[in-house]
C-alpha cells in the first residue's frame, strides 16, 4: 500500500476515531519532551547560579567583581582632586638620615639608606596573622646591603614616642625584625653625631663576616 493509499484510508470516515488517537498520542509526547527539556533548562540555570554564589563567597578561589577598584574611576577621582606634596621626613630624621649616608659611604660597603620602609616588603612569615601585624607598619629608615638585603632598621624616636600605642607598636616592629635576623638602632633626639657613627660601625662588624687570621 502507497503513503497517498494509507493516508486515504487512515483519514475515512470509519477509521476517523483512530486518527484522533494518534494525533493525541503525538501531542502528548511532543509535550513531555518540551517539558523534560524546560526543567533541565531550569536545573542548569540554577546549579551555574548557585556554583557562581559559591565562587563570589569563597574568600579563598576569588573576589567579588564589585570589590575590585576600577582604574578608570580612581582616574576621575584623582583628576578632581587637588595634591600637595608632603613631607617625608621631619627636619630631625632627615638630618639623621644624611648622616647615615655619609657614614655609610665611609665605610665602602656599598649600603644604601632607605627612607619610610613598609615591613611588608621586607619581612615575610608563613603566619599569615603574624604577618599581617607587621604588614602595614614602617620603620622610618632601613640599612640595605648593596644586593638590596636588609640589614638594620633605624627608628628616630621623638618627643612623641611614648605617647598612645607607639611604644607598643615599636616593641612588635622590634621583635619581628629580630626574629628576621634585621638590626634595630633607635636614633634619639640627643644624639650625638658621634653616637651615631658609633652605632653604623657596630652594624658594619655585626654584619661583615670576620677576615680569615693568617696561619
Amino acid at each position: 500500500m502507497t503513503l497517498q493509499a494509507f493516508l486515504q484510508e487512515l483519514t475515512s470516515a470509519d477509521n476517523l476515531p483512530l486518527l484522533m488517537a494518534l494525533i493525541a498520542l503525538l501531542g502528548f509526547l511532543a509535550g513531555l519532551k518540551v517539558g523534560a527539556r524546560s526543567r533541565w533548562t531550569r536545573r542548569s540555570s540554577s546549579r551555574g547560579r548557585w556554583r557562581a554564589g559559591m565562587k563570589l563567597v569563597n574568600p579563598e578561589t576569588s573576589t567579588a567583581r564589585s570589590d575590585r577598584p576600577d582604574p578608570a574611576a580612581q582616574l576621575t577621582t584623582v583628576m578632581n582632586a587637588e595634591f600637595r606634596p608632603k613631607r617625608l621626613m621631619s627636619r630631625n630624621e632627615a638630618r639623621a638620615f644624611l648622616q647615615i649616608e655619609r657614614l655609610l659611604r665611609g665605610h665602602r660597603m656599598g649600603w644604601r639608606v632607605m627612607a619610610q620602609v613598609s615591613l611588608g616588603e621586607v619581612l615575610t612569615s608563613t603566619d599569615a596573622k603574624a604577618f599581617a601585624a607587621v604588614n602595614s607598619k614602617r620603620v622610618d629608615m632601613l640599612v640595605i646591603a648593596n644586593d638590596g638585603h636588609p640589614l638594620a632598621a633605624v627608628e628616630f624616636q621623638g618627643s612623641g614616642h611614648y605617647l598612645g600605642t607607639a611604644a607598643a607598636r615599636d616593641a612588635v616592629k622590634r621583635e619581628a625584625l629580630r626574629r628576621a635576623g634585621v638590626d634595630f638602632i633607635e636614633v634619639k633626639p640627643d644624639h650625638s653625631d658621634e653616637d651615631l657613627a658609633f652605632e653604623i660601625a657596630r652594624l658594619v662588624r655585626l654584619k661583615t663576616p670576620s677576615s680569615p687570621q693568617p696561619a
